[in-house]
């Protein structure tokens, strides 16, 4: 199990965008993926939870938390193979960490918790909560965005990973974030 969590020695540098729902990650780190022709890695739980609430009308539980960590490194590894530049993460572990402790009681799995403080990234992209909250079959906090912006916050302070916080309209999102990915790319 613990290899199914583990990132592939890669080259490449890694952006991930970064947040609680419903705060611009999907479509800032598509608009930087094609800014950069870079590859863009889609966030796994979107997809297995949809699925999940399609099928069962279910919504995420604790079980289904190893699973969409393997499903995201899993993706995050194929990608990282293909490229030898940039990838654009629409999310990482640290963030199903993040998402396990605010939903579950503080609860994260051992496993998931080593890997998402072990595995590396060169810059996280904290995306502000100043724009519209949007409902879909899967979020479900509209009234908490303030509180789950801090955790997310907090967790890239604690874990001492490189970060900006981007806010702002898209246009704004993309300069901010293309500035700082720009920087990191001259220096490699």
């Amino acid at each position: 199990m613990e290899k199914n969590l583990k990132q592939v020695n890669s080259d490449c540098l890694k952006i991930v965008v970064f947040g609680p729902e419903s705060s611009g990650k999907t479509t800032l780190s598509k608009k930087l993926a094609a800014h950069y022709n870079a590859l863009w890695i889609e966030e796994y739980a979107r997809e297995y939870l949809q699925e999940k609430w399609d099928k069962e009308k279910k919504i995420c539980e604790l079980e289904d938390m190893i699973p969409i960590a393997v499903g995201q490194i899993k993706l995050e590894n194929e990608f990282s193979i293909k490229s030898d530049k940039l990838l654009i993460c629409d999310t990482d572990l640290l963030e199903t960490k993040v998402y396990s402790e605010t939903y579950y009681n503080g609860f994260c799995d051992p496993l998931l918790e080593k890997y998402a403080i072990q595995n590396k990234y060169d810059l996280y992209i904290l995306t502000d909560i100043d724009i519209p909250w949007v409902k879909d079959d899967l979020r479900d906090r509209p009234n908490n965005r303030k509180e789950m912006f801090n955790f997310f916050k907090e967790a890239l302070n604690k874990y001492k990973r490189p970060y900006i916080l981007v806010s702002g309209d898209l246009n704004v999102r993309i300069q901010t974030s293309t500035k700082e990915i720009d920087k990191l790319l001259n220096n490699i």
